[in-house]
């Protein structure tokens, strides 16, 4: 790890995260169901602007938009062949802004899930799932990132695919969440604990939770891991409340005094890395940053 990524995680103060990728550019015109990704091309500025309102908000880590950025999500808009080029800009343009910081600031290249059910649930192999992972890790890595952020996870078997890949083709630190949206378990029935105990000979950065229906369940989760292991940088990324459809919309009601409260209760827990998913803005993060760093 670079000295100076060893000295942001070691440091005894909380680390910002950002906030919203996908909903800060979809209000910027993006078209929503077309893929984020593919504005790291046709509208760089954009995508460095979202970077940098987070950044001045006191943002200290922000992730790639590059979320999506995998062959079989790329592949619902025809754009799976894009997978290196895609994901290579997105770490190019978080990078820039990072560097034009007048605080240090730490890139992480964001790998969601691949959006497939694997086998027997499911048609995906985990080759091929791990071939994806590989794939997208290697291009961030190209593109300058200082870790891998492997996000809103569910299942075990791919994240432990996804980790595995991203080591075969990069030395770079490794963050993990998962979201745990199903009362207190994520979708495939795993619980906080259970990912702890099961990732914990992996040599995580950092692993946590994001998503999901608010700050209370990101709270009941950082609970958890905490208990099971109050050794462990724990990364606590919420949802801005629980979203509801206003004209088709996701419109997601905690304010950023809210978020703010939130950030401090979290910390409070045992959390480290904190910040926004879902619904998080600029005005959400620069609300948590007065509250964590007051």
């Amino acid at each position: 790890m670079r000295n100076d990524v060893q000295e942001v995680f070691d440091s005894t103060q909380p680390i910002l995260l950002d906030g919203a990728m996908g909903s800060m550019l979809i209000a910027a015109g993006l078209t929503p169901g077309s893929s984020p990704e593919v504005w790291n091309v046709e509208n760089p500025e954009q995508v460095r602007a979202v970077h940098r309102a987070y950044i001045q908000a006191g943002a200290r880590l922000i992730l790639t938009n590059s979320f999506g950025g995998n062959r079989f999500r790329l592949k619902r808009n025809n754009l799976q062949e894009r997978v290196g080029e895609l994901n290579r800009q997105a770490a190019i343009h978080a990078r820039i802004e990072a560097q034009n910081s007048q605080h240090k600031v730490i890139v992480a290249g964001s790998m969601g899930p691949s959006g497939e059910l694997l086998k027997p649930l499911g048609s995906l192999t985990f080759d091929e799932v791990k071939e994806a992972f590989a794939e997208q890790a290697a291009a961030l890595a190209e593109g300058g990132v200082d870790l891998l952020w492997i996000e809103t996870m569910s299942d075990l078997n791919e994240v432990r695919a996804a980790i595995e890949e991203a080591r075969s083709v990069s030395q770079l630190p490794i963050a993990v969440t998962m979201t745990f949206d199903q009362r207190g378990r994520t979708m495939m029935g795993v619980k906080p604990e259970d990912m702890v105990k099961s990732l914990k000979g992996y040599d995580l950065i950092a692993i946590g939770a994001n998503c999901g229906n608010g700050p209370s369940e990101i709270e009941s989760a950082i609970q958890a891991m905490y208990a099971f292991d109050p050794t462990l940088r724990l990364i606590a990324k919420s949802n801005a409340g629980r979203p509801r459809l206003v004209e088709g919309k996701p419109v997601y009601d905690a304010t950023p005094a809210v978020m703010a409260e939130h950030a401090v209760r979290v910390r409070a827990l045992g959390a480290k890395l904190i910040g926004g998913c879902c619904g998080t803005t600029p005005e959400h993060i620069r609300a948590m940053a007065e509250a964590l760093y007051q």
